[in-house]
């Protein structure tokens, strides 16, 4: 009993530094931050490169990696308007060739209005209109 006792004593102890170390990585700034992450097997072998995220000098992301096995999946290159908002995704393939690009319009409180997708030729090919209900 008296174990027990200590165990959960001993929990309740790590859940605050837990919490702590997560508001921590919070606020750790993006500013020219690269992230990657990485796959491994069960035993720690054969680590493959699965993600890239890089953000810019103001805290932006710029640009997403996604990796197989064989090598690069997608990109996506992010841009931005005056307001600090994304004005442009760009999605690339395995090649590193254009496939897909949308353009964003937000409301008056800055969330996003409408967004169009487009293909590599400019073309449109999708509209996606979003809608806040606050209840």
């Amino acid at each position: 009993m008296k174990r027990i006792l200590v165990l959960i004593a001993a929990s309740l102890l790590l859940v605050p530094a837990a919490f702590a170390q997560e508001q921590e990585t919070q606020k750790m700034s993006k500013k020219n931050l690269v992230i990657k992450e990485w796959n491994t097997d069960a035993k720690g072998n054969n680590k493959t490169l699965d993600h890239i995220t890089t953000f810019n000098a103001e805290g932006k992301k710029v640009e997403e990696i996604e990796y197989s096995q064989d090598g690069q999946k997608w990109r996506k290159r992010f841009e931005y308007d005056q307001n600090g908002k994304v004005s442009r995704e760009l999605v690339y393939d395995h090649r590193n060739r254009l496939q897909t690009y949308k353009k964003f319009e937000f409301n008056e409180l800055g969330k996003k209005k409408t967004q169009y997708t487009y293909n590599a030729k400019g073309k449109l090919i999708g509209i996606k209109q979003y809608e806040y209900i606050a209840q």
